[in-house]
C-alpha cells in the first residue's frame, strides 16, 4: 500500500562526504570526482530503474550530463566543509506504475525544486521488491543570469545609530553579518516539501482512481486516533522472518489488532455520516472544459475567477479543444507524452553531435596522413646517414604524420583507411543533425507553452475547488469547537 516517506538530508563534505560518489550511486554509474581524482564505479549497481536531470532557467545545457554538474559542485565549494547537495529521498506508491511514479516524482521535483532554481538529479529506484523509491540530489546554490553560480549569502555591514559602519579593531575589519539569499535552509521549507510530496502523490492516485491516500503529518496531527508501532530493529526483525516470536513483534501483533478495531469503528462512524448527507450531496465536479467554457461565456466571472484573464483562458480553451482534451487528468497526460518526445529528440541529437566530433576528428588525422605520406616514404627510403638531415628538415610535417598514423592504427585495427566513408557518413548526419535540431527547437517551445497551459489549467481547477475546501475547513472548526462529553 502507498506510505509516506519523505526524508531530507545535506550531503557534505565536512562529513567525509562527495557529491559525485552520491550521485554515482544512485545511479548506477562510472564518475571520476575532479576534486580529487578518485573514481566512483558503481556500473554493477541493480535496481536502477530511471534517471535524469532536470534544470532551471538559467542553468548552463552541459550540467544535464551528470558527471559534469557534480564536478562543477565539487569545484565550486571550496571550503573542506562545504554543503553540496540537498538529498529528498521519497517512497513511491507501489500501486503505480513505473511510468506513472516517473511522471509523480518530475512533475513533484519542476513544481517545488526546479522552479526555485535548484538542479535535480532524479535517480528511481526498483528491484521489484514492493519497495520502489527515488533519490533526488538538488544543488545548494542559484544561477544567476549569466549562467553561472551564484552566492547562498551576502555580507551585510553592521552599522550604529549614526548608520555608520563598525570597524572592529581585533578583526581590523569593519563588522558584518551574512544574509541568506536564498530561503532553501528555512525550517519551513522542510514542512513545504513534505506536504507537497503528500499533495502530489494523492493527487496522481486519485487521477488513477486508486482508493489510498497518504498524509505528511504524524497521527496526532492529523486527529486519526491510532496507536504508532514500535520500532522493531535489525535483530528482531531477522528473528521474525525466521518464525521466531519477539517482545517488540508480539507488542505490534497486539497494536495491529487494536488499529483494525478502531478502523471498523471509524468505518461505521463515516458510513452514519455518509448516509445522513447523503440527500444534501453535492453535484459531480465539472470537467476542465467545462470551467474554462463558463469563464469565457461569462458565467464563471465570480470571485472565484477574478484572477483568470480571458485570453490566458482562451488559450488554454483553444488548445484543449485542438488536443481533444475535456479533464485535467487528459492534459497531465497530454504533456508527459510530449516531454518524453522532447527527451527523445534531445538523445538523437546529443548522439549525433558526439558522432559528428569522432568523425571530424577521423577525417583531420585521415587528410594529415595523406598529405604527408609521401613525405614520410621518401624519408624511409633514404640511408641511415642521410635519415637524420631530412628528419631535422622536415619536423614539423613528418611528427605530424606519425601522429596522425598511431591515431588510424588505433581505430582501424588493420583496415584500410575509409575516408571517403567517413565524408559520406558526416555529410548525412549533418543534414540529420540539422532537421533534429530544429525539430528539437520547435518541440521544447512548445512544451514550454503547454507546460504554461498545465500551470494554468491548475490554478484555475484550484481556484474553483477553494469555496469547497474553505467550506470544509470552517465546518470543521465548528466541529472542532464543539464540546464533547
Amino acid at each position: 500500500m502507498a506510505i509516506f516517506h519523505c526524508s531530507i538530508k545535506i550531503i557534505s563534505r565536512g562529513k567525509g562526504q562527495s557529491a559525485v560518489a552520491a550521485a554515482a550511486y544512485r545511479a548506477g554509474e562510472l564518475i571520476q570526482n575532479e576534486y580529487d581524482g578518485i573514481t566512483h564505479d558503481y556500473t554493477r549497481k541493480g535496481g536502477v530503474a530511471h534517471t535524469e536531470i532536470l534544470l532551471p532557467r538559467y542553468a548552463p545545457r552541459e550540467y544535464e550530463t551528470r558527471a559534469v554538474l557534480w564536478n562543477a559542485v565539487e569545484q565550486i565549494e571550496k571550503a573542506k566543509n562545504s554543503q553540496l547537495a540537498r538529498e529528498i529521498e521519497l517512497a513511491l506508491p507501489a500501486e503505480l506504475t513505473l511510468e506513472w511514479n516517473i511522471f509523480l516524482v518530475r512533475e513533484y521535483v519542476t513544481r517545488c525544486f526546479v522552479s526555485a532554481g535548484m538542479c535535480a538529479d532524479i535517480c528511481v529506484h526498483d528491484k521489484k521488491d514492493g519497495n520502489p523509491h527515488a533519490h533526488v540530489m538538488l544543488t545548494m546554490r542559484p544561477f544567476m543570469p549569466s549562467g553561472e553560480w551564484g552566492n547562498r549569502q551576502k555580507k551585510e555591514y553592521i552599522l550604529d545609530k549614526r548608520g555608520e559602519k563598525i570597524y572592529d579593531p581585533m578583526k581590523r575589519q569593519y563588522k558584518c553579518r551574512s544574509i541568506p539569499s536564498i530561503d532553501w535552509n528555512e525550517q519551513t521549507k522542510a514542512e513545504e516539501w513534505r506536504a507537497g510530496w503528500a499533495e502530489a502523490v494523492n493527487a496522481c492516485l486519485e487521477q488513477q482512481e486508486l482508493p489510498e491516500r497518504i498524509d505528511h503529518r504524524s497521527y496526532e496531527r492529523q486527529g486519526i486516533e491510532q496507536v504508532p508501532t514500535v520500532h522493531m530493529g535489525v535483530a528482531a526483525t531477522q528473528m521474525e522472518r525466521k518464525g521466531i516470536a519477539t517482545e517488540r513483534g508480539n507488542t505490534n501483533r497486539e497494536i495491529a489488532v487494536t488499529n483494525k478495531q478502531l478502523r471498523q469503528l471509524r468505518a461505521r462512524l463515516n458510513h452514519l455520516k455518509d448516509w445522513l448527507k447523503d440527500a444534501d450531496a453535492p453535484a459531480a465536479p465539472p470537467t476542465l472544459i467545462g470551467v474554462i467554457q463558463s469563464i469565457l461565456d461569462g458565467g464563471g466571472q465570480s470571485d472565484r475567477y477574478t484572477r483568470i484573464p480571458e485570453k490566458t483562458a482562451e488559450r488554454v480553451f483553444l488548445f484543449l479543444r485542438v488536443n481533444n482534451i475535456s479533464t485535467l487528468p487528459g492534459l497531465r497526460k497530454k504533456v508527459y507524452e510530449m516531454q518524453n518526445q522532447l527527451d527523445d529528440l534531445r538523445g538523437s541529437v546529443k548522439y549525433i553531435e558526439r558522432r559528428l566530433t569522432t568523425l571530424d576528428e577521423h577525417i583531420r588525422q585521415g587528410d594529415v596522413y595523406l598529405k604527408h605520406r609521401e613525405l614520410y616514404a621518401e624519408y624511409q627510403r633514404l640511408g641511415p646517414r642521410k635519415q637524420p638531415k631530412f628528419y631535422e628538415e622536415h619536423r614539423a610535417e613528418l611528427m605530424l604524420f606519425e601522429a596522425a598514423k598511431r591515431y588510424l592504427d588505433a581505430h582501424l585495427n588493420g583496415h584500410e583507411l575509409p575516408l571517403d566513408t567517413w565524408k559520406k557518413e558526416r555529410e548525412k548526419l549533418a543534414a540529420e543533425g540539422g532537421e533534429f535540431s530544429r525539430e528539437y527547437a520547435a518541440l521544447k517551445e512548445q512544451v514550454l507553452d503547454v507546460e504554461s497551459v498545465q500551470w494554468t489549467a491548475e490554478r484555475i481547477m484550484r481556484e474553483m475547488k477553494q469555496p469547497q475546501k474553505d467550506k470544509r475547513e470552517r465546518a470543521q472548526g465548528l466541529l472542532e469547537a464543539t464540546p464533547h462529553n
